[in-house]
């Protein structure tokens, strides 16, 4: 059994098996076999094994032809791993006597070479862990049939392992069957966190480097509220965790109680509780736990994976969907927040793409995508309370071009004669410590604000909001974060301006009290944290609030605030306390 710690990114428990994402790209359907089928399977082995070393040789062959006999020794080499006596008699031991399947002894064996090779210091020889991973993939590809299944056609449950997952690819997960996701790298407030948050699926990401210790349909065990993998855990601990998974069930179904209640406090002050969602099927989680209304639907999820540009249509049938399930209540739509964070890496060139091109900065230059959602945008406003957000506005001039191409948008389409809301709410969301320092002007040229506590957390501390080397700086409990937060609250309460919170901060309960006490009275947050909310908001009252508020702002470091805010919760509900 070996334990690896991460970053908790998505809470709850996950047990199954491992689906590697990566070197292997192949499901291993089965772990054991009958003791009567080892003969037919030691076949199937050969056969693979021959295969593989056809392959691998008329490779060599044609490179030889190509380039010279030099880059054909590549090949050779692969050769000579793959017929070594002791790796064959290894896998047929593995077989014979422990009845484990020929795709898992492959995967076994030959992940438990490529960790040898890594572990030396000589980068050469590291780098043979690559060669050993090549040999790997010949011998699943031929033992299965070149069968591959993605994330998105699994048809039994797995945990995923991956060294990275984009917000795309974590966005195509079955949900049916994909019961959580860990990654070497990431940190806390990835997209892909918050994606996995929406699936509501437990996840962990920065765990380091650990692949090469674990093999397809090996179990694992998530848990997805410390930041803790587990690798082939022993039947005690495995016990252990079905139980704690079994005791979050039976909480959430308590819970699920609250769901007609309305979010008031202990004195009668009521507070709006909205969700979040990423795609119009999340529409009906948010319904099912008595959401006042959609706070943050994040659109840019139309965009990625997809192979063509949506067009006004896609959009407008998206919209459509969302609106006419949320049946009459509010749902505010940010245009789409695009950018090399939310794709690969590669995809943008330049060297610090969270200050680059994205957001509201990548629409206002590239005018006719912006103009395509703006025209669904207003299409679809007919159709229910509509509210129109722009986000990362870091200056006045960048929400005066954005309401400017609205309005432009706007004569279009009365021209066509095409009906919309004429007086379409208008919002922006506050992320960047610019837009808190001048929000005494931007109160004047909006309907509502949203606080992005993800973003402002990382411009305001500097920190990567993705990268687990500096996931310790990048905090929302932060005193000089938790000073934006509130100065925003402020100035918006004072002139009257709704305002609210739709980070992950917010749909965290032990900040719930903090963000009461700052004077907050609307929450945005995943659809799975609203009955938490609920609970905390039906059992304090706002004195009370202000009290924890007060202390906590005279704490000086991230960590002792959050220290001191789970306390305080632990006093009042001690089950939400993980």
């Amino acid at each position: 059994m070996q334990r690896l710690q991460g970053i908790a990114v998505s809470p709850g428990v996950a047990v199954g098996e491992a689906l590697i994402m990566g070197n292997e790209g192949f499901r291993i359907p089965r772990r054991f076999v009958a003791r009567d089928a080892v003969e037919h399977e030691l076949e199937r082995l050969d056969d693979a094994i021959r295969a593989a070393g056809s392959e691998i040789d008329r490779n060599r062959q044609a490179v030889s032809r190509e380039l010279g006999d030099q880059y054909g020794a590549v090949f050779s080499a692969h050769l000579q791993m793959l017929r070594d006596p002791a790796l064959r008699t290894e896998l047929d031991t593995m077989v014979r006597e422990r009845h484990y399947s020929p795709e898992y002894a492959v995967s076994r064996a030959l992940r438990r070479y490529a960790k040898v090779f890594q572990s030396i210091e000589s980068g050469y020889l590291a780098e043979r862990a690559n060669d050993i991973f090549d040999i790997e993939k010949r011998l699943l590809r031929n033992l299965l049939g070149r069968r591959r299944e993605e994330l998105s056609q699994l048809i039994s449950p797995v945990v995923v392992l991956a060294h990275n997952l984009t917000p795309s690819e974590t966005a195509n997960l079955s949900r049916d069957f994909v019961r959580g996701f860990v990654t070497e790298v990431g940190g806390p407030g990835s997209h892909t966190a918050i994606v996995a948050e929406g699936l509501e699926i437990p996840a962990v990401v920065g765990t380091g480097p650990f692949l090469t210790d674990v093999s397809g349909g090996d179990l694992v065990i998530i848990d997805g509220d410390h930041g803790l993998v587990i690798l082939q855990p022993d039947e005690e601990t495995i016990a252990l965790y079905r139980h704690e998974a079994e005791q979050n069930r039976s909480r959430a179904q308590r819970l699920e109680t609250l769901r007609e209640l309305p979010a008031e406090t202990a004195d009668g002050v009521r507070v709006e509780l909205f969700g979040n969602i990423e795609f119009p099927h999340e529409v009906h989680q948010c319904v099912d736990r008595g959401a006042d209304g959609i706070g943050l639907y994040r659109t840019e999820f139309l965009y990625l994976g997809c192979d063509a540009e949506p067009d006004e249509q896609v959009h407008y049938d998206a919209y459509s969907q969302v609106l006419s399930e949320m049946r009459g209540r509010p749902v505010v739509l940010r245009t789409c927040d695009l950018g090399a964070d939310k794709v690969s890496s590669d995809a943008d060139d330049a060297r610090n793409p969270a200050l680059g091109l994205r957001s509201i900065r990548l629409s206002l230059k590239n005018l006719p995508l912006f103009r395509v959602q703006l025209r669904a945008v207003l299409r679809a406003s007919m159709l229910g309370d509509l509210r129109l957000m722009f986000p990362l506005v870091s200056t006045l001039l960048e929400l005066r071009q954005a309401k400017m191409v609205l309005a432009d948008v706007m004569e279009d389409l009365d021209e066509e004669g095409i009906p919309f809301n004429h007086d379409l709410p208008v919002g922006m969301m506050v992320e960047v410590p610019s837009a808190v320092l001048m929000i005494d002007q931007f109160v004047e040229e909006v309907d509502f604000l949203s606080i992005g506590t993800n973003d402002l957390s990382q411009y305001t501390l500097a920190a990567d909001r993705s990268n687990k080397d500096v996931a310790a700086l990048y905090s929302s409990a932060d005193p000089a974060v938790l000073r934006l937060i509130r100065m925003a609250i402020q100035t918006a309460d004072h002139k009257s301006v709704p305002i609210n919170v739709c980070g992950q901060m917010s749909g965290n309960s032990i900040f719930t009290m903090l963000l009461l006490g700052m004077g907050l009275r609307r929450f945005s947050v995943t659809p799975s944290s609203i009955p938490e909310i609920k609970k905390v908001c039906r059992t304090v009252t706002i004195a009370q609030c202000q009290s924890v508020t007060e202390r906590a702002m005279a704490i000086e470091n991230a960590r002792d605030i959050k220290n001191y805010l789970r306390e305080e919760l632990k006093k009042i509900l001690p089950e939400l306390v993980v």
